[in-house]
């Protein structure tokens, strides 16, 4: 249940919820008071009209991502632990599994072992199921991608049963403390990352930040912002920056649950 409730909950304070629960507000005061209805209906649109911003959503994305921005000088470690999210089941009419928008971290944690990074991959994430049966963990899936770019099943360890980012580190603790292992790279998405770097510390680990998956970068010859054309297009609302922005203001929503949760 609480699972249900931490991903159902949220929902009506990002900008497409608040949006809604306004003109859910601008239709029950229509008639006797329509004032109170078109205030807000006018807050809705402007929450929208903030919220799938350009300008807007990448400062947000921005606050997130650059935490950490040394992504190529990263130190050798014991392990490399990457986290689920990325990987789509293979069901019909999938051929296989897919990668998702965030498939990068199992691709990333492939390549920094292949790198010569660290001598063990772990795979962590269960899949939610919402009681309709157990299907194949993350995990495996992230495994056997992993396998078709080249790591041996042997430097694989894959923790089948998380089923958020707390779980992701309480769970992977046991597995690598079994192997006396204390110093890992940490493979997330970069939005992700400060979340689960603070999670992963607070279980103890010496972890170093390995990020991948940005959206926000840093590109001289972008249109968007080296012409006028482009300037202006960006303040034009986007289904995209509501999106991205949602996803920021989810992780921040997170650090403070988790925080008051004492989970780091």
């Amino acid at each position: 249940m609480f699972l249900f409730l931490s991903k159902l909950l949220p929902l009506v304070v990002y900008p497409l919820g608040l949006a809604c629960g306004l003109l859910v507000v601008a239709l029950i005061c229509l008639k006797r008071r329509p004032r109170w209805a078109a205030g807000a209906i006018a807050l809705a649109l402007a929450l929208l009209l903030v919220s799938s911003n350009s300008w807007v959503a990448t400062a947000v994305m921005r606050s997130l991502e650059w935490r950490y921005p040394d992504t190529t000088d990263l130190p050798e470690a014991e392990a490399i632990v990457v986290l689920g999210g990325s990987i789509q089941p293979q069901l019909p009419p999938r051929p296989w599994i897919e990668v998702a928008e965030e498939g990068d971290r199992v691709l990333h944690g492939a390549r920094l072992y292949l790198a010569g990074k660290a001598p063990l991959l772990v795979f962590t994430g269960g899949r939610v199921t919402w009681g309709q049966g157990k299907s194949r963990s993350e995990a495996a899936d992230m495994a056997e991608l992993a396998e078709a770019l080249g790591v041996p099943a042997s430097a694989i360890v894959i923790e089948p049963d998380s089923l958020n980012t707390f779980e992701n580190a309480a769970f992977t603790r046991p597995l690598l403390s079994d192997r006396n292992i204390e110093r890992i790279l940490l493979v997330t998405s970069a939005m992700h990352m400060p979340r689960a770097l603070a999670i992963f510390k607070k279980q103890g680990l010496a972890v170093a930040p390995a990020p991948t998956d940005f959206h926000v970068v840093q590109d001289p010859l972008n249109p968007e912002t080296n012409t006028w054309q482009g300037r202006t297009l960006s303040l034009v609302p986007q289904t995209e920056n509501l999106h991205y922005l949602t996803r920021a203001l989810k992780e921040y929503l997170g650090i403070g649950i988790y925080w008051l949760r004492g989970w780091l």
